[in-house]
């Protein structure tokens, strides 16, 4: 069998969620590579809404196996919050549920670190959640963080902890006149999260690729989106980790050979939360009034989302960067009052097309060009054919379509499952 993947392909809250579910009825595995407790993914269901932050909306499938794999960083705090929030909604986590052995443990220093940082860098900030990913990956890349097999050997977890609390402590207190970190408690936690978890802690890479063998099938989904990756997004302001095809690979261990399609998500229009560039950004009254329509505020932190029309280059970037087969495009049922609807169809700069989006990320001095399109002025939100949509809308997904080249196989007119037109080759 071979291995689906779902990509943001803008900065994030592009409506992975609703298209992951959508797509997990008929899949065995579920895997989570990359991010942290810092995203957030909203699933509605029956008029039911739940907010997932760790683990993979495809816990909602009783069939499902959901997999938490190395690439990501995982916060006991939140999954045990995770797993008593689900608990309430009538959903055993730990029933369907497997850890990678190799995660990375994102531990309170590590959000203390972060917050800090944000504070002493001024109007410098990335915008982080202040979740403590970054400090956690970065402690990774660093050889001393703490992995999930570490938890499971109370000897070694001394032996880690030990090492790890000497540099950290150092940097709490000398850096950021932060209290230092006492062993005894932090030890005692880890300790039991580990015994926790343990039934559930496996290879994960060596559990995919043999199901993979075996003729399963296996769904990835990451977080964040392609102008959020750590080497192809807007750096400094984006994330950690690379939510791109490569960090899917990276950060799940299944063999690239297994992987042959890519759906990347795409709102009909941008959004952004925190920090940096937005070339095609609404501001003032426009952009309220897109905010307010679009109910665009975080699942996981609740800050208002910046607001702009659809970026063509920034789509085309993602394209090339993941590969794409296709595109799921989400929430064009939001853009359905307006009387015009822009498209940025190029970058300028001095007067100059750009011949593509710049992969280093600096945006300074980017002007637009915009393509306007006429509205559709009607509710599509019951639409569950192509054919069901107005001539203009039809004629707005086309032109996208056009313009990014790659086809558009899953328009969401709606936040349920119902809510989805597959569009026939």
């Amino acid at each position: 069998m071979t291995a689906k993947l779902v990509v943001g392909t803008q900065w994030g809250d592009e409506g992975k969620a609703k298209i992951i579910d959508y797509l997990s009825s008929q899949i065995d595995y579920i895997v989570r590579y990359q991010g942290g407790a810092n995203a957030g993914h909203t699933v509605s269901v029956n008029d039911e809404v739940y907010i997932f932050h760790l683990i993979p909306s495809g816990i909602l499938y009783p069939d499902t196996t959901c997999v938490i794999a190395n690439g990501v960083a995982l916060d006991p705090i939140s999954f045990m919050e995770e797993v008593a929030y689900l608990k309430e909604r009538g959903i055993d986590v730990f029933e369907r549920t497997i850890l990678s052995d190799s995660c990375h443990i994102v531990l309170p220093l590590h959000r203390a670190i972060d917050a800090a940082r944000e504070t002493a860098a001024g109007d410098k900030q990335i915008g982080t959640t202040k979740r403590g990913i970054g400090v956690c990956y970065g402690d990774k890349v660093m050889r001393i963080g703490l992995r999930l097999g570490d938890l499971l050997d109370k000897d070694r977890l001394k032996e880690c902890l030990t090492h790890f609390l000497d540099v950290k402590n150092r940097v709490l207190a000398n850096m950021y006149s932060e209290p230092v970190v006492d062993f005894d408690p932090l030890y005692k936690s880890l300790l039991e999260f580990g015994e926790k978890v343990r039934p559930i802690v496996r290879n994960t890479s060596l559990e995919l690729n043999t199901a993979l063998k075996a003729g399963k099938s296996v769904l990835l989904e990451g977080a964040q989106g392609t102008g959020l990756d750590i080497d192809f997004g807007t750096y400094p302001y984006v994330t950690s980790s690379n939510p791109t095809t490569g960090g899917a690979i990276a950060g799940s261990g299944i063999s690239f050979q297994h992987l042959n399609e890519v759906i990347g998500i795409a709102k009909a229009y941008v959004t952004r939360v925190g920090e940096g560039p937005f070339p095609t950004e609404l501001h003032g009254d426009e952009a309220e009034e897109l905010r307010k329509i679009g109910r665009e505020f975080g699942a996981t932190t609740g800050r208002p989302r910046r607001c702009g029309w659809f970026d063509v280059e920034l789509l085309r970037h993602a394209a090339r960067v993941n590969g794409l087969t296709g595109i799921a495009l989400t929430k064009i049922d939001i853009l359905a009052n307006y009387d015009e609807i822009k498209i940025g169809v190029a970058y300028k700069r001095n007067g100059q097309r750009l011949p593509a989006f710049p992969t280093d990320g600096n945006l300074d001095g980017i002007e637009v060009e915009y393509e306007t399109m006429p509205g559709w002025n009607e509710d599509i939100s019951k639409a569950r054919k192509l054919s069901d949509l107005p001539k203009n809308c039809r004629d707005y997904i086309d032109r996208l379509e056009e313009l990014i080249e790659v086809p558009i196989k899953f328009i969401s007119v709606g936040p349920g499952r119902k809510d989805t037109i597959v569009v026939d080759d």
